[in-house]
């Protein structure tokens, strides 16, 4: 599969390298050409009064006993983490034009070193990034998807290897870019295919857009073959999921979706879903979280055949990334269990999230019960110390949380006995 990809991608690249007279950076990496970039990349510091301040927020983090969470780096506006299979990097991508790089070169359980990925590329919100298990990272833009292979191991230059699996502009149509509901995530599924969740742009979009997401696969999720043929859309009826992974178990997929704004405090609520098999609906916009029908959509017939979520969770709470535990440094309790991260709600009158939580599931693999496992950067008068936007196993078992408003990783590990 590593030499198909590898010849698939080197074809792409040479048909359209060079194609002007001045090439860009992507094409000069593409044809193994260097930018002329100086080899000296910008760490991002680690210490100061700003680490400082965080590890005296993190000591008001309430966790389950036994559990203790630290510092692992500074990473500025870290959204969506993808932790290299050799366990020897942490991506991290960002709602901005950054990647960074996070590595603990000591293996002290600090990331001590941390700074920008394939920093000659321009990249534009390159939130979600993802690996296969033979190493190829793919990195999710706002409208192009970016395949680096052996990014684990060669992230030391700013110039590496970079492939356009989906050109810009091809990921959804031009005119339908948008500033809202931009952030993609990904996974590689067991079937060895690239799975991508697309945020639709509106709050409830009107009906006239309903074809041409269906067909598209916006507000939905959609997979290719890794090197970015035979696209097809996987699920539809989702507002807008920032989160999703494989079950270890059963192999179907899970993810959080994102509910309707504005229809009061309470409603309707976030979900945590399950996807059993391709082409499932799951609601939206007839219904706009749970079983809850939108304003705009309640006098419309409802789709057969509706999948209505594994978990409803509190309204708003902003329900992003989520990773199957499937480490063995966490109690029993925990291994095979979901842990999921709440940004928190920016349109209740009574803030709620900012928060891990962790699903466990039961015999059939099902959804059992949903529990807060970790909390407290809410404060109690309604002031975010940070908002946890997405979760990572390390190799060793421990969970990383990252954070796009401290501009931090967090490393959770368990010392009890």
């Amino acid at each position: 599969m590593q030499t198909l990809v590898w010849s698939a991608a080197f074809a792409l690249l040479t048909t359209t390298a060079f194609a002007q007279n001045v090439p860009s950076n992507l094409e000069k990496l593409g044809a193994f050409k260097t930018t002329g970039a100086t080899p000296d990349i910008p760490l991002i510091p680690q210490t100061g009064s700003k680490a400082e301040a965080i590890k005296k927020h993190l000591a008001k983090i309430k966790l389950p006993p036994g559990f203790k969470i630290s510092l692992y780096a500074l990473v500025p506006d870290a959204r969506h983490m993808a932790v290299g299979p050799q366990g020897v990097v942490t991506f991290v991508g960002t709602r901005k034009n950054k990647v960074y790089a996070v590595t603990d070169r000591g293996k002290s359980g600090v990331g001590d070193e941390v700074k920008p990925f394939a920093s000659t590329i321009d990249l534009t919100i390159p939130n979600g990034v993802c690996f296969s298990k033979d190493g190829f990272l793919f990195v999710i833009e706002q409208n192009r998807v970016l395949m680096f292979p052996a990014a684990e191991f060669f992230y030391e230059s700013p110039d590496v290897v970079a492939v356009p699996i989906v050109a810009q502009g091809e990921l959804i149509p031009k005119e339908e870019e948008s500033y809202n509901h931009t952030a993609r995530v990904c996974r590689v599924g067991p079937d060895d295919k690239l799975y991508i969740a697309l945020g639709q742009p509106f709050n409830v979009p009107a009906p006239d857009k309903l074809d041409l997401y269906k067909k598209w696969g916006i507000g939905g999720i959609i997979r290719m073959d890794r090197e970015g043929k035979n696209r097809e859309v996987f699920a539809t009826g989702i507002r807008n999921s920032v989160g999703m992974d494989f079950s270890p178990k059963d192999k179907t997929l899970w993810f959080t979706d994102n509910q309707v704004d504005g229809m009061g405090d309470k409603i309707p609520p976030g979900e945590l879903n399950r996807a059993t098999q391709p082409g499932q609906n799951f609601g939206f916009p007839w219904y706009g979280g749970g079983k809850v029908r939108t304003v705009e959509y309640k006098e419309d017939q409802v789709p057969q055949n509706v999948v209505f979520p594994q978990v409803e969770m509190d309204a708003h709470a902003a329900d992003l990334g989520m990773t199957f535990y499937t480490g063995r440094m966490f109690p029993k309790k925990y291994q095979g269990a979901i842990f999921s991260a709440q940004h928190g709600s920016w349109n209740r009158t009574d803030p709620i999230g900012a928060r891990v939580m962790v699903t466990t599931l039961k015999e059939d693999g099902t959804a059992d019960k949903t529990d807060v496992f970790a909390e407290g950067w809410l404060t109690p008068d309604g002031e975010y110390l940070g908002r946890p936007v997405d979760v990572a196993m390390l190799k060793d078992g421990s969970l990383l949380v990252s954070d796009d408003f401290a501009g931090a990783l967090y490393r959770i590990t368990y010392e009890g006995r």
